[in-house]
């Protein structure tokens, strides 16, 4: 059976674009977790650390390597303020 050659120029457009759109998803979310992969599978603890960081730094994916919580964070707190009456 002869091979349609007219058939691999779409095809070749094709694969180029789904390369093109899975690559530049991949950019897209490693741009946006500072160049880390993306998370998968994130539990409670995950997310207490990503709160965590996120006031330490200013991002979910930041980290610290300094032992002592700069000045701001004694005021950054997840905890609304309420009036004791």
């Amino acid at each position: 059976m002869p091979v349609p050659w007219e058939a691999l120029i779409p095809f070749g457009l094709l694969t180029a674009m789904f390369g093109a759109a899975g690559t530049l998803f991949a950019a897209s979310s490693r741009a946006q977790n500072l160049g880390k992969p993306p998370r998968y599978g994130i539990d409670n603890w995950d997310t207490m650390m990503m709160k965590r960081d996120k006031q330490l730094t200013g991002h979910e994916r930041g980290q610290s390597a300094s032992s002592v919580a700069p000045p701001e964070f004694a005021n950054n707190s997840v905890w609304s303020v309420e009036r004791i009456k």
